[in-house]
């Protein structure tokens, strides 16, 4: 690093850089280029930090941007480039390693990253940085070719106990539920579909019918009937006596059909004698679900996210003695997220507590699947 900073310095990107990054962009890159109005924006109102580097003379020869992801300790090495003449100087190893000073400066825990799998170069530069592969996007990139994910802790490790658990990104605002359900479900039994068909016949099956606007999100209860007649053995726990999501209507008449509706979905559950806990899941009790065997999905507000106060549900898939790891299945792109993005996601365990509470009732929900006996 120090012969690297004798020859050429690293500092945060500005926007008087914009030419240059377009320069090296342009230079590196056939496809899947950043735009001009790209860099702009995200130098601008990106919740980023971006490094360059440049030589003596002051030209701007390579970048290295990272992106971070509100109300979590996940950031993402959205991308790092180095002009191709100036290749073979150790230039690159010495982005990367400014990228990470700049994530961990972010209170980031964990460097994510996506890397076309024909770079051979790219791919061993990661690998002998610690980063670890953790999955592979079939036809990612403009040109046909698959990316690889890979991703280094900063602290700590990731526990690799989350990969047990397929992710699915909701195909629709409104089907965060369903897309968990799947998640879980497949995870328990391989052979589960997860399709967009899955998906809509879920959220049939789970409808609270009515919400603030638009289409409607899942009750707990509704996802507990849909995963029991899959088969599964499923446990509800809602801690709050009144309707799930009732005060997120105006309308007296919406707010009629939202308690018929729990009504019945609670008289189904009673018939099938399927267990209703009147508490709250503690994560003590979350990592004995997953130490059992089980999939715990909880329901989030998303306020500490995105500012939105909507109810979201998330598949729990691991706890370390900081974190809560989540599969989110909401991929949003206009804040530029993948997938990769949203699995495993680390959240502070004091967060969590805070976000697993929804409405001025503060309302909490989970639901615990396993297999059944006879399964």
């Amino acid at each position: 690093m120090d012969s690297i900073v004798s020859e050429a310095t690293i500092r945060p990107a500005v926007l008087e850089d914009l030419d240059g990054l377009v320069d090296v962009e342009t230079a590196c890159f056939l496809t899947d280029r950043i735009s001009r109005r790209s860099f702009r924006h995200l130098l601008i109102k990106g919740h980023q930090s971006t490094r360059v580097l440049c030589d003596p003379t002051g030209q701007l020869i390579g970048y290295a941007m990272v992106l971070f992801h509100q109300g979590t300790s996940l950031a993402r090495l959205y991308s790092l480039a180095v002009l191709p003449d100036r290749r073979g100087k150790g230039y690159a190893r010495a982005l990367l390693a400014a990228a990470e000073d700049a994530a961990a400066e972010g209170d980031a825990a964990y460097l994510r990253l996506e890397v076309h799998a024909g770079n051979e170069g790219a791919i061993a530069l990661y690998r002998q940085a610690g980063y670890k592969p953790f999955g592979r996007i079939t036809g990612y990139y403009e040109d046909g070719g698959d990316a690889l994910r890979l991703d280094k802790a900063l602290i700590g490790s990731r526990p690799t106990s989350a990969d047990r658990i397929p992710y699915y990104a909701q195909s629709l605002d409104f089907t965060c539920g369903p897309a968990c359900l799947m998640m879980a479900m497949t995870a328990l039994k391989p052979e589960t579909p997860m399709t967009r068909r899955e998906e809509l016949r879920l959220w049939r099956e789970a409808t609270t019918v009515f919400m603030t606007k638009g289409p409607a999100g899942c009750s707990p209860y509704g996802m507990a009937l849909a995963a029991a007649a899959r088969g599964f053995d499923v446990r509800v726990h809602v801690r709050d006596p009144d309707v799930m999501f009732i005060d997120s209507v105006r309308s007296q008449k919406k707010k009629d059909v939202i308690r018929l509706v729990q009504e019945d979905y609670l008289a189904q559950l009673q018939d099938l004698e399927i267990p209703v806990d009147n508490r709250a899941l503690t994560l003590p009790e979350v990592q004995e679900v997953l130490d059992s065997g089980g999939i715990p999905i909880v329901l989030i507000s998303t306020y500490a996210l995105d500012r939105e106060k909507v109810p979201h549900w998330v598949v729990v898939v691991a706890l370390s003695d900081r974190f809560v790891f989540v599969h989110d299945p909401f991929v949003d792109p206009d804040v530029i997220q993948s997938q990769t993005d949203r699995m495993a996601l680390p959240i502070p365990r004091e967060d969590f507590e805070r976000m697993s509470r929804y409405g001025r009732a503060r309302q909490r929900a989970a639901l615990v699947l396993r297999l059944t006996a006879t399964s």
